[in-house]
């Protein structure tokens, strides 16, 4: 670390002032979301048909069965690159979607999380597997993908309301609207160097070695979170022995 890419080094006092003046604009930042959130739980919602069919390890089941009884169900759309090795599948869907670990706090609050993949079951759940993820996971026939999708970019996330036997879609967001899903980034927002991607505002001399078309999500060839798995031994083999296209497509990040 050289003096370019470090802050300047003042007394306690100071530092603590620094702190406080920016913690003015972090509070008014807090209470501006609370009013967002306050206005999204006032969105009107849209009607989807709850027989949309999914596929599920258990073969073919309704769009009303994935909310396991709950009313209300967080959906995370995973892109996929069909015949394409686990090291080509979109590295932004594997860091959000790794970042989804414990489901109690939702379920507390009557909320059931699932991702539905763009790939046929059987390879994504391999994947999954690989991964060591254990949330509901459900493929996406092309047959459901108007009714669910409707054109929009897999890599979105959804929310759902269930009232009886009718499902209602409440909220969608993509983009930056998925970041609520990864405290990987909330952390690195706290740290002194950031995100160290390409976009952000920081001094002259501070660290940014990571675009942001993927990169900033892949290790040497891979989803970054994909090398600790093989690291202690788990099979990346998604394709049961068959030999892969090759080459991935820009994913959602």
């Amino acid at each position: 670390m050289t003096a370019l890419n470090m802050p300047p080094v003042v007394s306690r006092t100071e530092w603590l002032a620094a702190i406080d003046t920016l913690r003015g604009r972090e509070k008014a930042h807090t209470k501006e979301g609370d009013a967002i959130a306050a206005a999204r739980r006032r969105l009107p919602m849209t009607e989807v048909d709850p027989s949309t069919p999914l596929v599920a390890g258990s073969g073919t089941v309704p769009l009303l069965d994935v909310f396991e009884g709950r009313t209300q169900l967080f959906v995370s759309y995973h892109m996929w690159h069909d015949g394409r090795p686990a090291a080509d599948q979109c590295e932004g869907c594997t860091f959000f979607t790794g970042q989804v670990r414990e489901l109690s706090y939702l379920h507390q609050r009557d909320v059931t999380f699932a991702v539905f993949c763009q790939g046929p079951y059987e390879e994504s759940d391999r994947y999954r597997r690989f991964m060591g993820w254990d949330m509901p996971w459900y493929s996406v026939p092309a047959e459901s993908h108007e009714r669910l999708v409707a054109g929009r970019p897999f890599g979105m996330k959804a929310c759902y309301l269930r009232d009886g036997d009718r499902v209602y879609e409440t909220y969608w967001t993509i983009g930056r609207g998925v970041e609520a899903m990864a405290p990987s980034y909330g952390i690195l927002d706290m740290t002194v160097h950031g995100r160290q991607e390409t976009w952000e505002d920081s001094p002259a001399g501070w660290p940014q070695p990571y675009e942001i078309l993927g990169q900033q999500f892949r290790k040497d060839g891979r989803p970054t979170a994909q090398w600790a798995r093989i690291a202690a031994g788990h099979d990346d083999d998604i394709l049961g022995g068959r030999v892969g296209t090759g080459g991935s497509g820009r994913c959602c990040s």
